[in-house]
């Protein structure tokens, strides 16, 4: 291990090599990496993770954060994700209690210090496997590898594929996963710190370190495999097992076979054990939570897993895991989400893409067979170790045990990405001692860093805003219609209308079956007045899923603009089915009763949606608005003050009520809503209007006449103001006849 620490000596200055300086400049290269997200929006899945995840407020109990998934489902439900990381959000509830809200500076600041944390932590890491395990007398672990193990860090620190854990606050999951799973691996080390006898050990820290693992898991489900390479590290570091040795004495039948000293440590098959029985109780305990089975994803989320064949399924999960290595070695290409038709599938051995896969596994082969063959034991051990950090945590995403939700994703490479650096930096170590251009090997793993750090930061910026992040997966996945969807979506939302129907359009293009892009440019269309195509479109939205509740409410909007009253009730009832709890439904199918004098039936749906969602402002208005119009004077007092306690700073509330109040003659109490309507929201000509209606009833004729004219000049077109204002002034004439 000296020969490889002495390899580096021309890459890293003796200046930074004491602990705090190396711990300092891995810290500092790891924030300037990702600063410039610190002031970053909520972006992607951001939005359902955290702002519509009611498990963030203070109203829902701290109990239901473990019967919740990631997303604030509960996880016996059908639909759950099962996603179960209770602890991370109990991070995003501390963090929006302590800053008072949804205020996106304080998670990614948090998001950044994780990253930051980590990185240092990686330092002692890459110290114990680099320079295996040796204490001093007073316990203090010594660093062996001190130039390996900062340069490691430092590239873990600045690796771009990190970007999307850090800059994206969903990310915390990885995060929280790694430091306990870094922590878990470092205690696992400290069970060994006060004994020089072999084969002993501190069961204290071995328990600790499986109780970091579980913590670890509740971040992120991955984090459960340190207990893997914890028991690799144990064999192969504290063990000393040589796996070639074992291979030949058992394929020789060597009788020096059961005399290996691994098989007869009493110590070690215990920690094994320990080590076995701790995981599979917590993972025993992780599927009794799930409840209801695994999650079921669709085929556009993970296209290889429900192909037919064995060997294409085969085939293209090596290619995943060939593109994965391959974002890891360079990472320039990056995508905020790889499915949707990002990736083709391979179906025949003729695709040129096979060779990928092929590349891969000789790669892997060579490291096998070193890391097996080798006659050095330090680099049996360190290509041993740096495999099983890049392997060991990446198997959840490996669709080897269950199918996942994803073809590619680069938040599951922040774990395995350690054991790619640590290989990369024995690489460097390895072409170092055999070449005299030492400057050379230097410039290059400098010009490294560099451009990872350039990258990590044009790569931060692009995560600060939607329409960004977006566009940027536009080169990287044109073939992706999430990516075209999410543009079109982002384009809707700023008003761009004609913009977002050409990407909408082009995600159905690219996916027939995309029911979510249908049902978005339905919508835009049936703004536009469209209305023969957004019914075609909504209608094959609900054929291609029957149980889309949002298509069908909104396939009832259309219906009933076309006059086919009867087909929009069915739509509307068949939403309310699929989905019990829709106020927004309860809404437009009053509003359907409304259109045909149903009045009893509007009442009782939009009492439904309020029902559903008190702060439901429409529904309310439209109660009051009806109860007046039919003379319910008394009933639509009542209904505006229950609406008004309910949500007190409404204007439109306000301004209903108001006139309610006026017509019961009640002028003081409706005059003062009147005002505070209109102090709220100044420019609307009708509240002016109405506010000199009562005046003028009143008998506040100058106060009429001011309000008037104010209404008059928000909008000159409005009739009734201009006759009632005519009215007012032949009343005042006649009244100045009467005066001369």
């Amino acid at each position: 291990m000296a020969e490889l620490d002495a390899s580096l000596d021309h890459i890293i200055p003796s200046s930074v090599l004491p602990p705090f300086w190396a711990k300092l400049v891995v810290g500092f290269v790891s924030l300037v990496c990702f600063a410039r997200s610190y002031d970053g929006d909520f972006v992607f899945d951001d939005s359902e993770a955290i702002i519509n995840n009611k498990d963030l407020q203070a109203e829902t109990p701290l109990g239901d954060l473990w019967h919740h998934d990631f997303w604030g489902s509960r996880l016996s439900s059908n639909t759950s994700h099962k996603s179960y990381r209770p602890l991370t959000i109990l991070t995003f509830r501390i963090n929006y209690y302590l800053c008072g809200g949804f205020h996106p500076v304080s998670f990614h600041v948090i998001n950044i210090l994780l990253h930051g944390g980590i990185s240092v932590l990686m330092v002692d890491v890459f110290s114990v496997l680099f320079g295996g395990l040796q204490y001093t007398r007073k316990g203090r672990r010594l660093n062996l590898a001190p130039r390996s193990s900062l340069l490691a860090a430092l590239l873990f620190a600045a690796h771009p594929v990190h970007t999307e854990c850090v800059a994206g606050v969903v990310g915390r999951a990885d995060l929280l996963g790694a430091l306990f799973f870094l922590l878990s691996f470092l205690g696992y080390c400290k069970a060994f710190r006060e004994s020089n006898k072999e084969g002993t050990h501190s069961t204290f820290w071995v328990l600790l370190s499986i109780l970091l693992g579980a913590v670890a898991m509740l971040c992120k489900e991955q984090g459960i495999t340190v207990l893997g390479l914890n028991a690799v590290f144990d064999i192969l570091v504290i063990g000393k097992l040589n796996v070639l040795e074992m291979v030949q004495k058992a394929l020789h039948k060597d009788k020096s076979f059961e005399n290996i000293a691994v098989l007869r440590n009493g110590g070690l098959l215990f920690r094994m054990a320990l080590l076995a029985s701790g995981g599979a109780g917590v993972l025993y305990v992780r599927w009794k939570i799930m409840g209801t089975g695994p999650p079921a994803f669709t085929e556009v989320d993970n296209p290889a897993s429900f192909a037919d064949s064995v060997l294409v399924r085969a085939i293209n999960y090596n290619y995943y895991y060939s593109l994965n290595a391959w974002l890891l070695l360079c990472p320039w290409w990056l995508c905020f989400d790889w499915s949707m038709g990002c990736i083709p599938l391979i179906k025949s051995a003729g695709d040129w893409r096979v060779t990928a896969p092929v590349a891969l596994w000789l790669c892997l082969i060579g490291l096998i067979c070193q890391a097996l063959c080798s006659e050095d034991s330090h680099r049996r051990r360190i290509l041993t170790l740096g495999l099983g950090f890049l392997i060991i945590p990446f198997l959840p995403a490996s669709n080897l045990f269950f199918r996942v939700g994803f073809v590619v994703a680069e938040r599951v490479l922040y774990l395995p990405s350690a054991g790619y650096c640590m290989l990369l930096t024995f690489g460097f170590g390895a072409l170092s001692k055999h070449t005299k251009k030492k400057k050379l090997i230097a410039a290059v793993v400098l010009g490294i860093l560099f451009i990872n750090m350039l990258r990590c930061m044009i790569r931060s910026g692009e995560w600060r805003n939607e329409e960004q992040l977006f566009r940027s997966a536009l080169s990287v996945c044109p073939l992706n219609a999430k990516v075209h969807y999410n543009v079109g979506k982002n384009l809707a939302d700023k008003g761009s209308q004609t913009a977002a129907i050409r990407y909408y359009r082009e995600a159905v293009r690219l996916n027939p079956k995309y029911v979510h892009a249908m049902n978005n440019l339905g919508n835009i269309l049936k703004e536009r007045n469209e209305l023969q195509e957004a019914e075609e479109l909504l209608s094959l939205a609900v054929q291609i899923q029957p149980d889309f509740a949002a298509a069908w409410m909104n396939l009832g909007i259309v219906q009933n603009s076309l006059k086919r009253f009867e087909a929009a009730e069915r739509s509307y009832r068949t939403a309310i089915k699929h989905r019990r709890k829709y106020p927004d439904c309860y809404y437009n199918l009053g509003r359907l009763y409304a259109d045909l004098n149903r009045h009893v039936d509007a009442l009782n749906a939009w009492r439904n949606a309020t029902v559903l969602k008190p702060e439901h402002s429409l529904a309310w208005n439209n109660m009051i608005i009806l109860l007046d119009n039919t003379g319910n004077l008394a009933q639509a007092e009542a209904v505006g003050r229950e609406a008004l306690e309910l949500i007190p700073n409404d204007h439109s509330l306000m301004f209903s009520l108001a006139n309610v109040l006026g017509k019961s003659q009640k002028y003081k109490e409706s005059e003062a809503l009147f005002l505070k309507a209109i102090k709220a929201h100044p420019n609307a000509a009708s509240y002016h209007g109405n506010l000199a209606v009562l005046y003028h009833r009143w008998g506040h004729l100058d106060l009429a006449k001011k309000h008037y004219e104010i209404s008059l000049q928000l909008d000159p077109t409005a009739s009734g103001t201009k006759e009632n204002y005519g009215l007012l002034r032949r009343k005042l004439e006649q009244m100045q006849k009467k005066d001369v």
